[in-house]
């Protein structure tokens, strides 16, 4: 099968819902190095669709609630683009190292964790330079809390994984 007959297949494509894509990156091995090309392929498709919609994505149902975070290799040095899902916070916004619930982070928490201040693309507002900073303690809970409010999938990725999902603010400079 065809990376965008799996992506049609699991619904993440076309306007699906928010489960939609939780379904296709379900479908995906983590440790594969194709479907993890596969999963490059799909983010720079929403990256594009991000910039030429003016931050709206109609992909998987995210609308506007993606924001496009700069991030440099903590150990490469590679310039690199996540779009996340994000919850505004008084400061900026918050993101979550869910990873769709894998035993690991994702790389962007490593490469925001070596360098925090960065540039984060937001709809409506175009780039903007934050500080990001992991939350911890009571302040991650009720962070924590404002996800699993927007979206039931973030809560079947903490079933999924034995780790506690890092909450990053990223914070206007």
């Amino acid at each position: 099968m065809s990376r965008d007959e799996s992506y049609e297949r699991h619904g993440a494509v076309g306007g699906a819902s928010p489960r939609g894509i939780r379904e296709a990156r379900e479908a995906l091995d983590w440790g594969n190095a194709r479907q993890e090309a596969s999963v490059n392929d799909f983010n720079q498709r929403i990256i594009d669709e991000f910039r030429a919609n003016g931050g709206f994505v109609s992909t998987a149902g995210f609308g506007r609630n993606l924001v496009l975070v700069h991030h440099v290799g903590a150990r490469s040095g590679v310039e690199r683009v996540a779009p996340l899902f994000a919850v505004r916070s008084d400061v900026g916004w918050l993101i979550a190292a869910s990873k769709g619930g894998a035993p690991d982070h994702p790389g962007w928490y490593h490469n925001l964790a070596a360098h925090p201040e960065t540039i984060v693309e937001v709809p409506g507002e175009g780039e903007v330079a934050v500080r990001a900073v992991e939350l911890e303690g009571a302040e991650r809970d009720a962070a924590w809390e404002r996800f699993t409010a927007a979206s039931d999938g973030f809560a079947t990725y903490q079933a999924r994984t034995s780790r506690v999902i890092p909450v990053v603010e990223l914070r206007r400079r």
